[in-house]
């Protein structure tokens, strides 16, 4: 018999008929005797439907208010998932995340869990009941209503699977798993079996949507096996993440590459001509993060003239605007020769553990690209990725180019 944490999203519990299927899922799990603990989302189209609300009701909203009203989202699936389990003569109980208690800081809408009270899932789990609990939500010690950020029922899950030692936590969604890249650019693409932590990771900081980061480093932490799957398929297999070790023997054992990651969501801010002295780093990206934008990559290179220097970075897309405004003052109190940004980039990345032990593959990774004639404005490497922006309209041609240079599709 086995422990296992399943969480079901949005799209999985869309209307009543798909929660009476995941129901059924569930039931068949249990049936084979093991203990199961389930994490669900609000119905897909819920949340934004509350946002919705809420700005109409106040053009700011109040964050504690917010998370009051989002957190119903998820109180209403867990209800009607827990009645189709019971319909199904399986015994079933729903607890909200005050309910646990999955306790949380008091940063409204952006929460993290700092404990979970397992008393009350595990008493339910002896007498061999199916536990039901709200993701995306947790409670602060002075009992006001938190909720994670988007996509913090993975995080649910995870804390679940880690806090009850659980043998598995099943993320359900509606893909069948990690792909070597996006599947809708490149049809080639092929379902991973495995990965480890740290290139999931990643795959997520660097805009892949299938798990939270934040579920990610949790499992990572904790070491919780994690596996992706797809609630729409009978009997998935999906994609397993775990350690490095249980992956590969050997680093020659496994691809060069995993994947190849890209973010969309992606925009470049250049000061050129600046004084080259120690500190004016400092001070552009001191303005920046005033602002509280996070910056990603960042490049300095010598200008054409002796003394200055040219200075870029990127940003998420949305801070785009308000980044080029500082870049603006920037100029005028630096003596700057201008300022040149673009929001016109996308970030295109390898992922990989075969990247230790193997030489070559950036050099690989930037003749391909040289081939299709795309221009590499930036380049960030670490010890399993390698990251580069380019314009956004060779990016379907960069990810299907590398996906065959380096043979993924095989």
């Amino acid at each position: 018999m086995a422990l296992i944490v399943q969480k079901y999203g949005g799209t999985s519990v869309a209307n009543i008929e798909r929660i009476q299927a995941v129901a059924k899922k569930i039931k068949v799990f249990k049936d084979q005797g093991n203990e199961v603990v389930v994490s669900v989302s609000a119905m897909s189209g819920e949340t934004n439907r509350l946002i919705t609300l809420a700005k109409e009701a106040q053009k700011t909203p109040n964050t504690r208010e917010m998370d009051m009203l989002l957190s119903t989202g998820e109180q209403v699936t867990i209800s009607l998932l827990t009645m189709a389990l019971q319909q199904l003569g399986c015994d079933a109980i729903s607890y909200t995340g005050a309910q646990v208690k999955i306790l949380t800081d008091d940063s409204h809408g952006k929460a993290r869990i700092q404990s979970i009270d397992d008393v009350n899932i595990k008493n339910s789990l002896k007498q061999s009941k199916v536990v039901v609990v709200a993701g995306f939500q947790g409670v602060t010690q002075n009992n006001h209503i938190t909720t994670l950020g988007r996509g913090g029922s993975d995080t649910t899950a995870v804390a679940l699977a880690a806090a009850l030692d659980a043998d598995e936590c099943q993320i359900y969604t509606d893909v069948d798993g990690v792909y070597t890249t996006d599947p809708r650019i490149e049809p080639n693409a092929k379902k991973i079996d495995r990965l480890s932590y740290e290139e999931m990771l990643e795959m997520a900081s660097l805009g892949s949507k299938i798990l939270q980061i934040r579920s990610v480093e949790f499992a990572s932490k904790y070491q919780v096996p994690l596996r992706v799957l797809s609630s729409l398929i009978d009997n998935p297999i999906g994609t397993l993440i775990t350690n490095e070790d249980k992956i590969m023997d050997k680093i020659e054992e496994k691809a060069l590459i995993s994947a190849i990651a890209h973010n969309k969501d992606e925009a470049k801010l250049s000061l050129i001509g600046v004084p080259d002295t120690p500190g004016i780093a400092a001070k552009i990206l001191g303005a920046i993060s005033k602002e509280n934008i996070e910056v990603d990559m960042i490049v300095q290179s010598v200008s054409a003239r002796e003394g200055l220097t040219n200075f870029a970075f990127t940003v998420h897309r949305d801070a785009f605007t308000q980044a080029s405004a500082i870049l603006e003052i920037l100029k005028t109190e630096l003596n700057a020769i201008s300022v040149q940004n673009d929001d016109k980039v996308v970030k295109v990345s390898l992922v990989g553990l075969g990247m230790r032990s193997h030489a070559g593959i950036a050099s690989k990774m930037f003749e391909t690209l040289q081939n299709e004639n795309i221009n590499i404005q930036m380049i960030s490497t670490s010890e399993i990725k390698i990251s580069v922006i380019i314009d956004e309209k060779y990016l379907e041609l960069a990810v299907r180019s590398l996906h065959s240079a380096f043979e993924l599709n095989k």
